[in-house]
């Protein structure tokens, strides 16, 4: 049988990297219903419209153009024949959406549709089938068969640590088999890591992503579970409620979720935040696919020493990017069958070995696994040793559930420039805006607090959990004023500094800050000064943040840089059009 020629898919890719490279967002999505890379549809074509998970925009938009070109001239991509006489055309369009997002998007087109998040594809295609049974469970519905729904690429859930960190607890518990256990002692031992051998921080430094957008930390949060559930004497092989609202096992999870330096939304920033080294994250939840990314040098940073991936000895999953195709009254049976047809292209030799290019473990038993899959890379190309069951969906429901009582909670200081130069092009009254939705959004029970500046700092409303406080601090957030001059380094570093202080709990300690950025001071207080303030408790338990958000075309977008770097976050634009964006972003963090 003639399959579609290798070569042939990575000269798509390389042209459809330079269109990506002539405009277009940073995601690099496509909204569904817009062809990809420049095909046309024929007009008797069967359209198929597909969601998929982020990480596969490494090599999707290439399938699907080569797959609509194929048809385009008439040969059926999986032979490479012609097509047989009255045999219709496919058409596929597709973007790529948060796993977690998307599903409430599908399920609210069923009992929601006019909810701002609707989403009516054809296949739904997010990174582990843990969505599809949420999606039935939660919409009361068979939306997804999940006994067809198709494996397209597999990719083991690790945890991402740096290889001397690694190396340092093997060399110290004397055994090979490492998992949560061994980490948490490290959290426990008097002096941390330099028990172990590790000068410098003592404390150890852990991230993942939301469980209800986050395929990763979906997975992540339920192995934490499960690992909690052993070590206090579960020896079942799957999760219960019994054992996920068990107030012990709770509390085990709590304890891990103690190693967090801070949340992110998606993993797409925590490939770029852990590439900057052992001083940023110890470890990270990741895909194996986007650890192989990161030693391959394709991040932003230039990691300064080998990540390795470390299988969890209490268990993980496996992520296998489940074609689910969608069963409700926007899908027809003749597109459901053409839906079928785009997955088994998807399965052919020749796009698996592109997939498993890409980090993805191929999902046809018939292809080989070969590189990346090796050592440098640094995975093990026998994969995860124990493999742990997927729990009922009720369970899955109840894990996300839990997470408000089982996440570190956060202390988080609003500090707003009310300078004179906030009131042009209105950037007071967007930065009000937006730290209102912050405020509405954020869980009551962490801690929030109110400072401002222009010529002076001013604390308005003292740090307090979001229940008692929440009213407070919107008052005077909705009657601030801009005039005077900018004190910002001076109000950052006393903030800062502040933070510093606050001691009596292990939780995120953080700054969100809304200026434009421009200090115009009488320079008693420098930049430098602010950046010390930051890096003074760089290496303790939890290390004070701040997440600038820069206002105005005028923005001293460099100052702020420098603020985000010490603190190793990002700048982030304030623009009135971007204020829900910037709202999940820093909400994100907590």
């Amino acid at each position: 049988m003639k399959r579609v020629k290798v070569s042939r898919l990575l000269m798509l890719l390389l042209a459809l990297t330079l269109l990506a490279g002539c405009g277009g967002d940073s995601g690099g999505a496509v909204a569904i219903g817009t062809p990809v890379g420049g095909v046309a549809r024929p007009g008797n074509a069967i359209d198929v419209s597909i969601i998929y998970a982020p990480e596969l925009e490494l090599y999707m938009p290439q399938a699907i153009a080569d797959f609509n070109t194929s048809f385009a001239n008439g040969t059926n991509p999986i032979t490479d024949e012609a097509l047989a006489s009255g045999e219709r055309p496919i058409f596929v369009t597709g973007r790529s959406g948060s796993s977690g997002t998307v599903m409430q998007g599908i399920i609210n087109a069923i009992i929601a549709p006019n909810n701002q998040n609707v989403e009516r594809p054809t296949i739904y295609m997010p990174s582990v089938s843990h969505w599809l049974a949420l999606a039935n469970y939660q919409s009361g519905r068979q939306l997804f068969d999940l006994a067809e729904a198709q494996p397209t690429a597999l990719a083991p859930v690790v945890m991402a640590i740096w290889e001397s960190r690694l190396e340092a607890i093997r060399n110290t518990v004397g055994y090979e088999d490492i998992g949560w256990e061994e980490l948490l002692d490290v959290l426990a031992s008097p002096n941390g890591w330099q028990d172990y051998g590790i000068e410098g921080r003592q404390t150890i430094y852990y991230g993942h992503t939301d469980p209800y957008i986050s395929s990763t930390a979906l997975s992540t949060l339920i192995a934490e579970f499960y690992a909690s559930a052993s070590a206090n004497g579960f020896t079942g092989r799957r999760l219960g409620l019994e054992q996920v609202n068990d107030p012990a096992i709770q509390q085990g999870v709590r304890d891990i979720e103690e190693l967090i330096r801070h949340y992110s939304q998606r993993t797409t920033e925590f490939k770029e935040y852990i590439a900057q080294g052992p001083e940023y994250l110890d470890f990270v939840a990741l895909e194996e696919n986007d650890l192989i990314y990161i030693n391959q040098g394709l991040t932003q940073y230039q990691p300064p020493e080998r990540l390795v991936a470390l299988y969890p000895k209490e268990g993980t999953f496996w992520h296998e990017h489940p074609s689910g195709i969608v069963s409700a009254d926007w899908v027809t049976e003749e597109q459901r069958e053409a839906a079928r047809v785009f997955t088994e292209y998807l399965l052919t030799p020749e796009v698996q070995q592109v997939v498993m290019s890409n980090g993805f473990r191929p999902a046809n038993a018939d292809v080989e696994l070969g590189f990346p899959f090796v050592e440098e890379n640094g995975v093990d190309p026998a994969g995860p040793a124990t493999v742990l069951d997927v729990p009922a969906p009720d369970v899955i429901a109840a894990v996300q559930a839990n997470w408000s009582f089982v996440k570190k909670q956060a202390d988080v200081m609003i500090l707003i420039d009310v300078s004179g130069s906030m009131e042009e092009e209105n950037k007071i009254g967007q930065a009000r805006e937006a730290a209102i939705a912050f405020l509405e959004n954020m869980e009551p029970t962490n801690r929030v607090g109110l400072t401002v500046f222009s010529d002076f700092v001013e604390m308005r409303v003292p740090l307090a959990n979001v229940e008692t406080n929440r009213q407070q601090v919107y008052s005077h957030i909705q009657s601030l004023k801009a005039e005077g001059g900018t004190a910002m380094y001076a109000a950052l570093t006393e903030v800062v500094e502040f933070m510093n202080g606050q001691t009596d709990d292990n939780r995120i300690r953080a700054v969100v800050l809304l200026s434009d950025g421009a200090d115009t001071s009488d320079g008693s207080v420098t930049l430098n000064d602010t950046i010390q303030a930051i890096n003074a408790s760089r290496n303790a338990l939890n290390p004070v943040i701040v997440i600038p958000v820069a206002y105005g075309s005028n923005a001293d977008i460099n100052a702020l840089n420098s603020v985000a770097r010490a603190s190793a976050t990002r700048v982030q634009s304030g623009d009135a059009e971007n204020i829900l964006g910037v709202l999940q972003i820093i909400s994100s963090y907590f």
